[in-house]
């Protein structure tokens, strides 16, 4: 199952682009590692200052390679004196939708 990372992190306002650059960067990258499926960077449209970062593995253990790329020894050092709060990172597994289900009616 699909094993996937979301990222929210709010810049700074005078350091905004500087992230976006950053985050573009770091895409381009990432996704480049074994066994990731895809590695998103996206800005929110009605605050510049907010981003998202979705990163989808084969698995959980695919992290690794991510962890192991010598880039990611830079990221976190570059990117937290830009950041305005703490990251926040959530931690997912993708649901199967490659089946039909049965919803059971609502009995609320």
């Amino acid at each position: 199952m699909v094993y996937t990372i979301v990222v929210h992190l709010r810049a700074l306002p005078q350091h905004a682009e500087t992230l976006s650059l950053k985050l573009i960067e770091a895409s381009r990258i990432y996704r480049q590692d074994k066994e990731t499926i895809d590695w998103h960077v996206m800005r929110d449209t009605a605050d510049p200052t907010k981003f998202c970062i979705v990163e989808r593995y084969e698995r959980e253990s695919s992290q690794e390679y991510h962890l192991n790329n010598p880039y990611w020894k830079t990221f976190d050092p570059y990117v937290v004196p830009l950041l305005a709060e703490p990251m926040d990172l959530r931690r997912f597994e993708e649901l199967d939708t490659s089946k039909d289900v049965e919803v059971p009616p609502k009995t609320w």
